[in-house]
């Protein structure tokens, strides 16, 4: 099964509104309990921040979708600068 994504790619869980940005990190075996094949294409780790907090979670490629907009994990809040003409 070919991979869908790379590392560094963003991605969010398909269909939950309030499921954070996530940073791909890499793809992880994972072994099938019935059968005992180990699968190295289908399952990503990935990273996120919730309140200063570092979170990494295991998901299955067909669970996420890439995200068009790319930026850092945290927030940042930038101010407007004031122009002045005098």
């Amino acid at each position: 099964m070919p991979r869908k994504f790379k590392s560094g790619e963003w991605v969010k869980v398909k269909g939950k509104l309030t499921s954070p940005k996530m940073q791909v990190i890499k793809y992880v075996p994972k072994k099938d309990l019935i059968f005992g094949l180990v699968d190295n294409d289908s399952y990503l780790e990935c990273v996120w921040y919730k309140n200063g907090e570092r979170k990494s979670e295991v998901f299955h490629h067909n669970r996420l979708i890439k995200m068009i907009e790319t930026g850092g994990l945290l927030k940042t809040f930038i101010t407007n600068p004031k122009l002045s003409l005098t």
